[in-house]
């Protein structure tokens, strides 16, 4: 067996995490080896449904360098994403070894190892950034393979007007739920029932013609109380009582779901007017399927002919980090926002972390936390450090791509 190649630094994931971090260590100049799974840029997006818009502003979705254009307008659709990402990789000209998929990782020794199917590479620094969507899940609910009907998440939602006229459960109103929500409410639907534990916090698109998140860096200085309060009392002012339609507040804050689990204020274009008018239904959590039918926690029955889940997603980080305690209970890094992790020095992540001004804006945040992170420490080896494998093209002060 070959011996693996030797990177100053390597990022697993070609996508907005991973090529905002490569460019944060340009500009201190230092190169990375990037590889993804994928076949090209932004596959993950292309992917998603093309009535997709960004929930947050688009001031909130420029890169380094690169603003994001105002011709897409406040909320920016997919395929301008997907371009926007396309023009950063131009821009940062970096090679990107695609189609190349991470089996392992480990530790050896003082350097960190990669297996992929392309053969083993090492460094003294990985930086994991293949985000916190990138597995669909759905859960595993009894008899779920005897139902007969469509199920499907909320990923794989397709073009909307395949649902006009279909009796649609829909399982989850956050963030992606609260999307496939908005634009089933544009189009002619049978019954829609939304099965929910607790209810979502929900912030208008716009008020008054404003648009609602411009403000999240606001609401960000806020203490986790007073965020909590406010956000309660933004949807209180401007949806009313919502309980009297079924949908009850969780037990925690906005705020308080956010930095705890993740989980974002849903912004609402249409759910919630279509709520009111009685196009859709509050239904208590789904529990079990049978043939034809869908069992709800009150003991209750619907016959959907469609299940859409908005169950979330899981990172697939499981199987690389095995035993080695990098991970919480639910699979996701415990530094999450490119923190140092004194436990695992030289292993960094970027994309985990959710915040109220949204991914693009957390990824520029800890990108040049970890580039400030990995400069430190490559000073440290430009020096002549006995402990350290280093690249020696690294040591130029201007390095061209390889």
């Amino acid at each position: 067996m070959s011996q693996p190649t030797f990177h100053n630094v390597i990022i697993i994931g070609a996508g907005l995490s991973g090529l905002t971090t490569a460019h944060a260590l340009k500009a201190k100049g230092i190169k990375a080896t990037i590889i993804d799974a994928a076949s090209q840029i932004a596959e993950p997006w292309r992917a998603r449904h093309p009535q997709l818009k960004l929930n947050i502003y688009r001031k909130f979705a420029s890169l380094p360098g690169l603003p994001m254009d105002k011709r897409h307008g406040d909320f920016v659709p997919r395929d301008a994403v997907v371009g926007h990402l396309e023009t950063f990789a131009r821009q940062l000209n970096l090679p990107i070894q695609f189609e190349t998929e991470v089996q392992q990782i480990s530790r050896q020794g003082e350097h960190w190892r990669v297996d992929t199917n392309k053969g083993s590479l090492e460094s003294n620094h990985i930086v994991v950034a293949t985000g916190r969507e990138k597995i669909p899940y759905i859960p595993d609910w009894p008899e779920r393979d005897t139902y007969s009907g469509e199920i499907l998440h909320a990923a794989a939602l397709g073009d909307i007007a395949r649902y006009a006229e279909r009796d649609i459960l829909v399982v989850g109103a956050g963030n992606s739920g609260t999307d496939v929500l908005n634009h089933l409410s544009r189009i002619p639907t049978g019954k829609v029932w939304v099965s929910l534990r607790h209810g979502p916090t929900i912030m208008p698109t716009r008020l008054f013609g404003f648009p609602m998140h411009r403000l999240a860096k606001l609401f960000t200085l806020l203490p986790l109380p007073v965020l909590d309060a406010a956000l309660a009392l933004t949807q209180r002012l401007v949806y009313g009582k919502l309980s009297r339609y079924g949908l009850h507040s969780h037990p925690d804050g906005g705020g308080t779901r956010l930095n705890v689990d993740g989980i974002s204020p849903a912004l609402d274009d249409g759910f919630v007017a279509a709520l009111k008018r009685g196009q859709m239904q509050i239904v208590s959590e789904t529990m079990a399927f049978n043939t034809d039918a869908v069992q709800l926690g009150d003991g209750s029955i619907i016959k959907p002919e469609i299940i859409i889940c908005a169950t979330g997603y899981r990172s697939g980080l499981e199987g690389w980090f095995a035993g080695m305690g990098v991970l919480n209970r639910d699979g996701r890094p415990k530094c999450s926002a490119g923190e140092f992790d004194p436990s695992h020095p030289g292993l960094w992540f970027c994309g985990y972390k959710t915040t109220l001004t949204g991914y693009f804006d957390a990824a520029t945040v800890a990108a040049k936390r970890i580039a400030d992170g990995i400069a430190s420490r490559h000073s440290s080896y430009k020096r002549g450090s006995t402990h350290s494998r280093q690249d020696p093209s690294s040591s130029a002060p201007n390095p061209e791509p390889s």
